[in-house]
C-alpha cells in the first residue's frame, strides 16, 4: 500500500472509530457497509460506503430539527454554528465543537502558509461576515499564525477602498467578483490601488481565481499583487490551496481528506483526465463527519511530478456545477468557461446566463450590460461567443443597474426547467 493510502485509511478508521457509537445519522449507514469496526481498505471504503448528498442532509435537519442527527456528540457539546450559503436551496446549519474547529484552523493554516502569509501581515477581509462559513476559519486562524485580521463586515465599498488606502494591509481576502467590483468602484471614485499595499488577493467562493482569464483581470485591476486560490465549503471544511507560482491548480490537502472524482451521478471514477464530480470523506472533524460527499463540484484531476503517489491536484479549481453543467447541441457548458469567453472579449461589465432546459434542445441567452453604456457591442459579441463555444448564444444588452452585484457568490447562472 502506498504511502499516502496507509495515512489515509489509517485516519478514515480512527474517524468511524470516534463517531460509529454515537452519530446516528452514520452509524446504520457504518453498518450496513460493514463499517462499524473500520474499514480493510481504501478500495472497500469506496465500494461498500455509500453517498451522503446535500440533499439527505437537508431532509434530516427538516424531520430532526433544528440539527439533525449527523452530530457524533450533544448539541450542548458545540461551540460554533455556521450554514451553508443556501444559494443552491434551502441552507445547511452545521456545527463545530471546540476540535473540530481547530481541525479546520489547522488545514486554513496550509493555505496561508502556500499563498506565502507570515506572521505580523495584516489581512483585510472584505466580506460580510454571516452564519455560512466564509472565511470565518481563515480569520481565526490566522490570528492564531501571528496575522493581523480585520474584519470589513460593516462597510461599504468605498469605506473599504479608503480603509485599504489608509492601512495598507498585505492581504485581502474576498470573493474574486467581489475584487473586481472594488477594482471597478476604485475607477470611479479616482482611487489608485497601486498605493493599497496589497501584495496578495486570496479569493474563493467562485471558480475565478483559477480561470487565467479573469485572474489575468484581476492582476491588472490589482498592480503589484498575486492572485490566490482555494476552496472549500461549510459541510467540508477548507479542502484544497492554491500556490502563487502555480496558479493553474489546485492541490487538494490528501492527508486530511479522502477525494474521489467520480462520473456525475454515478459510483465509478471519472476517465483520467476527464472532468468528474468531487467526492470528498473528511479525515477528521469528528464532530460533524462527513463521508463521500457528493459535493457538486465539477473539477479535473491531474498528477503533477513529485506529488505523492495517489494524490493529484485540480488543473483549473473548481469548473463549475454539476447541475450547472448543460450540453447544448453537443458542447459541454459552465459558469468558467463562459467567464473566461467574456473576460477575454473585455468589454462586459455584468451579465447573466439564462438557460431553458425545457425545449428539446435547450436555449441559451445572455444578458450583459456593457462597460461602456454608449456602445451596443451586441454583434461582436455573440460572434466571440459563437467562435468560443461553436454554439449560437442568443445575446441581450441591459441598461446599467439591472443585474445583481454580490460580494459573496454570483449569481449569473440561472437554468429554467
Amino acid at each position: 500500500m502506498a504511502a499516502l493510502a496507509h495515512t489515509q485509511l489509517a485516519a478514515l478508521n480512527r474517524l468511524v472509530a470516534e463517531v460509529a457509537a454515537t452519530n446516528a445519522f452514520y452509524r446504520p449507514r457504518l453498518a450496513a457497509a460493514g463499517g462499524l469496526g473500520g474499514f480493510a481498505s481504501l478500495a472497500d471504503y469506496t465500494a461498500r460506503m455509500p453517498f451522503t448528498t446535500k440533499a439527505e442532509l437537508v431532509r434530516d435537519q427538516a424531520e430532526h430539527p433544528p440539527f439533525g442527527t449527523a452530530l457524533t456528540f450533544p448539541a450542548e457539546r458545540y461551540t460554533r454554528y455556521h450554514q451553508t450559503s443556501g444559494t443552491g436551496g434551502r441552507p445547511i446549519a452545521w456545527l463545530d465543537n471546540a476540535e473540530s474547529w481547530q481541525w479546520l484552523l489547522e488545514n486554513w493554516k496550509v493555505i496561508w502558509r502556500h499563498a506565502g502569509a507570515r506572521a505580523g501581515d495584516t489581512a483585510f477581509f472584505a466580506f460580510s461576515f454571516g452564519p455560512f462559513l466564509g472565511f470565518w476559519s481563515a480569520f481565526d486562524s490566522g490570528q492564531q499564525l501571528g496575522l493581523r485580521t480585520i474584519s470589513a463586515g460593516g462597510m461599504g465599498t468605498v469605506e473599504r477602498l479608503r480603509f485599504l488606502l489608509a492601512r495598507r494591509p498585505r492581504i485581502l481576502c474576498c470573493t474574486p467578483t467581489y475584487a473586481l467590483r472594488l477594482a471597478e468602484v476604485a475607477r470611479q471614485e479616482s482611487l489608485d490601488l497601486s498605493a493599497s499595499g496589497v501584495e496578495l488577493v486570496m479569493v474563493a467562493g467562485e471558480p475565478g481565481g483559477s480561470v487565467p482569464e479573469i485572474r489575468a483581470r484581476l492582476e491588472r485591476d490589482w498592480p503589484g499583487a498575486r492572485i490566490v486560490d482555494h476552496h472549500g465549503m461549510t459541510e467540508v471544511g477548507p479542502v484544497s490551496y492554491g500556490l502563487p507560482d502555480d496558479p493553474a491548480h489546485l492541490r487538494i490537502m490528501h492527508d486530511r481528506y479522502l477525494a474521489e472524482v467520480l462520473v456525475p451521478g454515478a459510483n465509478e471514477p471519472a476517465a483520467p483526465g476527464a472532468t468528474g464530480e468531487l467526492v470528498l470523506t473528511t479525515l477528521g472533524r469528528a464532530a460533524c463527519p462527513i463521508f463521500r460527499y457528493r459535493t457538486g463540484d465539477l473539477v479535473r484531476p491531474v498528477a503533477l511530478p513529485g506529488e505523492a503517489e495517489g494524490a493529484y491536484a485540480l488543473a483549473g479549481g473548481i469548473l463549475g456545477r454539476v447541475d450547472d453543467m448543460v450540453i447544448v447541441r453537443g458542447v459541454n457548458l459552465y459558469p468558467a468557461a463562459v467567464d473566461a469567453a467574456l473576460a477575454t472579449f473585455g468589454r462586459v461589465h455584468e451579465y447573466q446566463v439564462e438557460i431553458d432546459r425545457r425545449p428539446t434542445l435547450p436555449e441559451v441567452r445572455l444578458r450583459y450590460e456593457p462597460i461602456d453604456e454608449k456602445s451596443d457591442p451586441s454583434a461582436e459579441l455573440a460572434a466571440h461567443l459563437r467562435a468560443a463555444f461553436q454554439l449560437r448564444i442568443a445575446v441581450e444588452r441591459v441598461p446599467a443597474g439591472t443585474l445583481p452585484v454580490s460580494e459573496f457568490k454570483s449569481r449569473r447562472w440561472k437554468i429554467v426547467g
